[in-house]
């Protein structure tokens, strides 16, 4: 029985770099795309060169700014990514059909048997680093392993630009000295009471009884041990189709316009409905999210009779269900998002025959045409273009403020 290989590929400070890519001159400094720090918005990624300062990924851009007043602050392209990201998922592929991604920036691979192709999986390993840094001009790190959990736990410790192999059998002493907020699962609550029980590094992690997790933690404290003791079958699976579609975006004041609300809910609708249909569905659910100025955050949803695509629909939807959310309530708006849920293959029913349905269809389909060829600038409706002086305008459309640059 050939002995499990499972890597985890993971490119360093990947939005940062691909910005570097583009503009050399930002190379070597601190650099942080997310946005203006004048404005509203998160840190999407720092280069090393910031996050020694302390920034990180979801701090705010006035705090980064504070930390690291010399940092360039980059808006950020989404479509610019997600093409290094099909780069990169491609090299991948090249390499192990038993890929699956993580994001846009790392994926695991199963890898086992392939020795004989490469020499041995270290060697393999470097030619996957090496075609990423000759056709991308990035930099990735590589954990290896016998199992996912660990094989990420590796690549996250050989960054930046490195590669740790953990041999066979091996995997359960590798993890013993680490903290045991270095193991995939143990966020910031699950942490903390880990430590209350005297519980600091993974090793300790692996040597509490079971019982003694499960009745802390239930199901989830047998998990972490298993994966404390290096014990990992999980498969790579291939990337399911998305469940949902959403978008959403910060203001940088709190609102309670209602025009300037709904024209941000249109653009958001439209983006939405260009996405959906690219993926050829429908959606049978349209949610709101809304997050006022208090940080309380609000979910609310509507299911369709049948499947839309349309911008149209989405919109609609999403305006009744802001009206009923806005209609008893006082506190202004910090962030609103749109989303799409249940979604389904296209279904011709009778009352879709209706002209006024195909005819928006229609219009949709040509729109996206145009929008694809020229820019999603091309054609704006009469709604959206109130955005011109609220949001930055870019080649794919307006520029709204994290957390959208990541959707």
């Amino acid at each position: 029985m050939m002995t499990r290989r499972i890597m985890h590929i993971d490119l360093d400070a990947f939005f940062v770099s691909v910005e570097q890519v583009d503009n050399p001159a930002l190379k070597g400094k601190p650099v942080v795309v997310g946005g203006n720090p004048e404005r509203r918005g998160v840190v999407a990624a720092a280069s090393y060169e910031a996050r020694a300062f302390g920034l990180h990924a979801g701090m705010p851009l006035v705090t980064a700014s504070r930390l690291c007043p010399q940092a360039i602050f980059i808006e950020g392209s989404f479509s610019k990514y997600r093409r290094a990201s099909h780069h990169f998922m491609a090299i991948l592929a090249d390499f192990s059909p038993y890929l699956e991604p993580m994001g846009l920036d790392e994926a695991f691979l199963d890898v086992t048997g392939f020795e004989s192709l490469h020499g041995s999986i270290h060697a393999m390993a470097l030619k996957i680093k090496q075609r990423v840094k000759d056709e991308l001009r990035l930099s990735a790190s590589i954990g290896i392993a016998g199992g996912k959990v660990v094989a990420k736990v590796a690549s996250e410790l050989s960054k930046p630009d490195g590669l740790i192999e953990v041999a066979p059998g091996e995997e359960r002493a590798f993890l013993a000295p680490l903290e045991v907020a270095k193991l995939p699962g143990v966020g910031r609550k699950t942490e903390q009471l880990l430590k209350r029980r005297g519980i600091k590094t993974i090793g300790a992690l692996a040597s509490t009884p079971v019982a003694t997790l499960k009745a802390e933690l239930g199901i989830y404290g047998e998990a972490l041990h298993r994966h404390a003791n290096g014990i990992d079958e999980r498969r790579v699976l291939p990337p399911t189709e998305a469940k949902s579609i959403s978008r959403e975006t910060t203001f940088a004041e709190d609102t309670r316009d209602l025009s300037r609300l709904k024209a941000t809910l249109r653009y958001l609708s439209e983006r939405v409905g260009s996405q959906l249909r690219e993926q050829e569905k429908e959606a049978r659910c349209i949610v709101l999210k809304l997050r006022y100025a208090d940080f309380t955050t609000i979910s609310r949803s509507h299911t369709l009779s049948q499947g839309a695509s349309t911008d149209q629909a989405i919109f609609e939807g999403g305006v009744a269900l802001l009206e009923k959310a806005l209609s008893k309530e006082t506190r202004a708006v910090r962030l609103i998002g749109i989303g799409v849920a249940g979604l389904t293959e296209p279904a011709r029913q009778l009352d879709m025959l209706k002209p006024a349905n195909l005819r928006s269809e229609q219009l949709n389909k040509t729109i996206d045409r145009i929008r694809k060829k020229y820019g999603f600038r091309a054609i704006q409706t009469g709604q959206t273009l109130r955005l011109r002086d609220i949001f930055p305008e870019g080649d794919e459309g307006y520029t709204l403020p994290t957390p959208s640059l990541s959707r």
